[in-house]
């Protein structure tokens, strides 16, 4: 099979290769799946950038967690009616050094979710880390019908997600952004109202909106944000976090936190309880059933190409998920 791999950290365009792997095979409980689309995440290019002093685990690595295809092959213990099905798949480069960029990825069968038949292929690549995180943060701690979440990052992956699964579960969204572009991305998901997370009356305009503080906030930079998040979180609320890189270990408003009875959750999709994922992947599953969510997809690579891609998500240059897929025959 034709795959991209790297054999040490580095910079994408000086570390990543292209060329011939040998064909995986399933394993008991396993199925393989023919790849048509494999999105890039952060966590993609920081294992292969080596940031914060991340280490090599495998001496080759095929990065890439998510993407979607067509089971080819299944191994022992796994029904043979599932081959031929379309299936988005997570957590692929998790435990083992063989990820989604490539023509075939091996992966337990749970990793692998039946995709209803509307969705298309390169819906299904999106989905993965981000949608399982959007879900997580939003209802870990129970339904949000009727209640205010705060998404910081607006226009980001998650945050995209997070928004839409938000307004379908009942709730008014406030979103943060900082661009026009990405305050327009905030909106088109579905946020009813979207503030400027660096105006100085950022503060005071979430809590026009929402008086009593917000429910729920899905965050992207914990640290960072602290001061506004800290500020606007209601009593009893939830602060859902899912990364921290500007201030890795922030100081926390303990007794103002602590007043409100407020809920700090840490959220990470490779620890996640397995019913946790289970109701997860149910939810996300209904929502594509329901068509209710939709998927911007920034840029479409060949696999050639995937150090020009993985440059794209390192620069922050886009607005969505960048993909590869296969070049035309």
């Amino acid at each position: 099979m034709k795959a991209a791999w790297y054999d040490r950290n580095g910079p994408a365009d000086e570390v990543l290769c292209i060329g011939e792997l040998p064909d995986p095979e399933p394993g008991p409980g396993e199925v393989r799946v023919r790849v048509g689309a494999a999105g890039i995440n952060p966590a993609d290019v920081k294992r292969r950038s080596g940031v914060g002093g991340r280490a090599m685990r495998h001496p080759r690595v095929v990065p890439g967690d998510d993407g979607a295809g067509v089971i080819d092959r299944v191994g022992p213990r796994v029904p043979t009616s599932r081959i031929g099905q379309r299936v988005w798949v997570h957590s692929a480069n998790h435990r083992t050094p063989f990820g989604t960029s490539a023509e075939l990825v091996v992966v337990p069968s749970a990793q692998a979710i039946e995709l209803p038949p509307e969705t298309p292929v390169e819906a299904g690549a999106c989905l993965g880390v981000p949608a399982l995180t959007a879900q997580r943060c939003l209802f870990a701690d129970g339904p949000i019908d009727g209640s205010t979440v705060l998404v910081t990052g607006g226009a980001g992956a998650v945050a995209q997600y997070a928004i839409q699964l938000a307004r379908h579960g009942g709730a008014t969204v406030i979103a943060t952004a900082s661009t026009p572009d990405k305050q327009e991305a905030a909106r088109a998901a579905g946020a009813a109202h979207v503030v400027d997370h660096r105006s100085a009356d950022a503060v005071e305009a979430i809590l026009d909106l929402a008086p009593g503080g917000v429910d729920r906030v899905v965050d992207v930079a914990f640290g960072q944000n602290l001061p506004l998040t800290s500020a606007v979180i209601a009593t009893g609320g939830t602060i859902a976090t899912y990364a921290s890189d500007a201030v890795p270990e922030p100081v926390l408003p303990f007794y103002p936190l602590m007043r409100r009875g407020v809920t700090i959750r840490t959220v990470l999709v490779f620890a996640m309880p397995a019913p946790a994922m289970w109701a997860a992947t149910d939810h996300i599953t209904r929502a594509l059933q329901d068509d209710v969510l939709t998927h911007r997809i920034a840029a479409r690579y060949p696999l050639t190409a995937i150090s020009t891609a993985h440059d794209d998500v390192e620069q922050g240059r886009r607005i969505g998920k960048v993909l590869l897929v296969p070049e035309p025959a």
